[in-house]
């Protein structure tokens, strides 16, 4: 579904204020039908013995601790949510089916990872492919970003190796690499 990120600037009865990381401001409408729930804090984490212990993503046993149900007057004025429901982008409205209240931790994560688009990392809908530049759509500004794949890049579909060929316009593809003499280049 469609929805927004950002850090609530005013909490009421029936909405929130949402600023985004793009200046951009919603108010998240919510209802007693909306999906309240709190992100619980750490990453994955495995049983072992009955203890947990820190799971590395992808390790065998490892499972989230699943998020927690919430009520709306648990959310603040400086809390990061995410929402997602019925958006009116001219009017800056969203009418929440969920909104998940985001552990302090992993926005600051977020925030990093933000800033680091376009520089580390790329991620959108393929828009074009003009020999070794691809272009994309996406990403936190929802702009195009291109990249050019070289003799190092490699490629893969759920860790499959595949080639640039593979990739078609329209594919959803997520990019990692460093900008070199001003354009991103895939590894």
């Amino acid at each position: 579904g469609q929805g927004t990120v950002g850090t609530v600037t005013e909490a009421a009865a029936d909405h929130f204020m949402v600023k985004t990381e793009l200046g951009e401001v919603y108010k998240v409408y919510f209802s007693v039908n909306t999906r309240m729930m709190k992100q619980p804090p750490g990453g994955p984490l495995q049983r072992q013995g009955g203890r947990e212990r820190g799971a590395e993503p992808g390790e065998e046993g490892a499972m989230r601790t699943p998020p927690q149900p919430i009520k709306a007057a648990e959310i603040k004025v400086g809390d990061v949510i995410a929402a997602s429901g019925e958006v009116d982008a001219n009017a800056k409205t969203l009418g929440a089916a969920f909104v998940m209240l985001i552990d302090p931790e992993r926005a600051k994560e977020m925030r990093a990872m933000e800033a680091n688009y376009g520089k580390t990392w790329l991620a959108g809908r393929v828009k074009a492919i003009e020999e070794v530049k691809v272009s994309l759509e996406g990403g936190p500004d929802r702009a195009v970003h291109s990249f050019i794949a070289d003799e190092n890049t490699t490629f893969r579909k759920r860790r499959a190796p595949i080639t640039l060929a593979d990739v078609q316009v329209g594919d959803m593809v997520r990019v990692e690499g460093a900008v070199k003499d001003g354009t991103f280049v895939a590894t």
